[in-house]
């Protein structure tokens, strides 16, 4: 095995960053979020200062902090340009500047003010804003942040007013506000789930449905197929040579139909499993072989013919194993290798290269098309769920469904491409593989 299996003993690691890491992918993917993200750090930035006139000035409030206020606006400054973080360093970031800007800023002046009326709203305002963003997150960063709030009061202030009736008939009101947020997360994902759900449900039922007609052109090829050499060794005397050229091409035309048919079935069981991965269990539980899932692929996938298939290449520099489940990763390599083939047939040229490179520290694999690209204004838009194109060109799920998968695994898929040149997907497996996976089998 060419990646390290060790890393059992730090599950809850992986754990306590995953919401981190899939945030700064939802950023990095969603221009919509990275918009959002952008607004909030620039509302942030200006606001500490615009506040602090405010309340020293013109509603002169009890405390105010200038220090706590320049410091709160230079931490929005880096949220600005989210892109230019890593992942690690975005993690550090964002647990830091959420702690820090809302609940312990926020809770601290609170206090300091003697629970004032204009502190009790603006810290309702930064919860609200808090838990619009990962629970998970949240929850850690509201937990930080209100302890550390109230230790500093506590060396700064009177800590007997921590336990005061004004402070203290706050905490049903915040709870209660997390609770109804938090609800509200959950039916939205909910709902997306149940439209992914019947979405996948539709396909199949349409993949089902096809595959009735299909059987029966088949069966009625296969039959013709049998009667034409009869009917061509009945008619050889009075027209041997018309007859020849006529059931041979009638055999040529029935031979691309059975193909075509062949195809069809194929690309049904492609839906059919792409529908079936929208609602399974997504998480890692076995070791699965990069080279030997590739390999299962290329054999699986429904080529049109020889010269197509001779498009595709595959260069094993080193293979790796990581966390995962072997169908599913068979999904996304399906869906990449027939976004691939469709690129090059859109531009009328290019090949397919598969790099499988286990040498490096972070095992990755490259799937390269030289079609069509991707045009920078989308390539943004490409991992958004129900986004394709052209337009009506597929449900818009294959892409977002692949990086759901990854995200699950603690893995990363990226894109780098050029307009009408060439399209490289990246898969990075930054897991090791747990001891306590089963050994890896192979992909059928």
């Amino acid at each position: 095995m060419t990646h390290a299996q060790s890393s059992a003993g730090k599950p809850w690691q992986g754990r306590l960053l995953q919401p981190f890491l899939h945030f700064h992918d939802a950023i990095e993917h969603t221009p919509a979020r990275r918009a959002q993200v952008r607004l909030l750090a620039f509302c942030g930035a200006l606001g500490m200062p615009l506040y602090y006139t405010l309340w020293h000035y013109y509603f002169p409030q009890e405390y105010e902090s200038p220090t706590l206020r320049v410091m709160a606006a230079l931490m929005f400054l880096p949220a600005l340009f989210p892109h230019r973080f890593s992942n690690t360093w975005f993690s550090v970031y964002l647990f830091v500047g959420l702690t820090f800007e809302l609940p312990f800023f926020f809770t601290l002046m609170f206090l300091m003010n003697h629970a004032s009326t204009l502190w009790l709203h603006s810290l309702l305002v930064a919860l609200v804003v808090l838990f619009h963003f990962d629970t998970r997150i949240a929850v850690l960063a509201y937990l930080s942040g209100t302890l550390l709030a109230c230790t500093v009061f506590a060396v700064l202030g009177d800590p007997s007013f921590l336990l005061d009736t004004q402070v203290m008939r706050q905490l049903p009101v915040h709870w209660f506000t997390i609770a109804v947020l938090s609800l509200v997360k959950v039916s939205r994902h909910v709902g997306t789930q149940q439209k992914l759900a019947g979405l996948a449900a539709g396909l199949g039922s349409v993949a089902h449905e096809l595959r009735t007609p299909l059987v029966s052109v088949e069966a009625n090829v296969r039959g013709l197929q049998r009667l034409l050499p009869r009917r061509a060794d009945a008619d050889a005397d009075t027209h041997p040579s018309a007859d020849a050229d006529g059931a041979a091409a009638c055999q040529d035309a029935l031979a691309r139909i059975q193909f075509e048919v062949r195809h069809m079935h194929h690309m049904i069981d492609l839906f059919l499993l792409s529908a079936s991965a929208v609602s399974s269990r997504l998480e890692a539980n076995e070791s699965v072989g990069m080279h030997d899932t590739v390999t299962a692929v290329l054999k699986r996938y429904p080529f049109v013919n020889a010269a197509q298939r001779a498009l595709v290449t595959v260069d094993l520099r080193a293979d790796f194993h990581f966390p995962g489940q072997t169908e599913l990763c068979v999904v996304i390599l399906l869906n990449l290798l027939r976004n691939a083939l469709k690129a090059i047939q859109r531009a009328g040229k290019g090949r397919v290269r598969i790099v499988i490179d286990g040498k490096r520290a972070v095992p990755r694999l490259l799937f390269i098309d030289t079609g069509c690209g991707i045009a920078a204004s989308r390539l943004p838009l490409i991992f958004d769920r129900f986004y394709s194109y052209p337009a009506h060109n597929g449900s818009g799920i294959g892409l977002a469904l692949c990086r759901q998968i990854l995200q699950a695994w603690q893995a990363r898929i990226s894109c780098i491409s050029r307009d009408s040149a060439y399209a490289i997907f990246v898969l990075e497996f930054a897991q090791p593989v747990p001891s306590r996976f089963p050994s890896p089998h192979r992909a059928r």
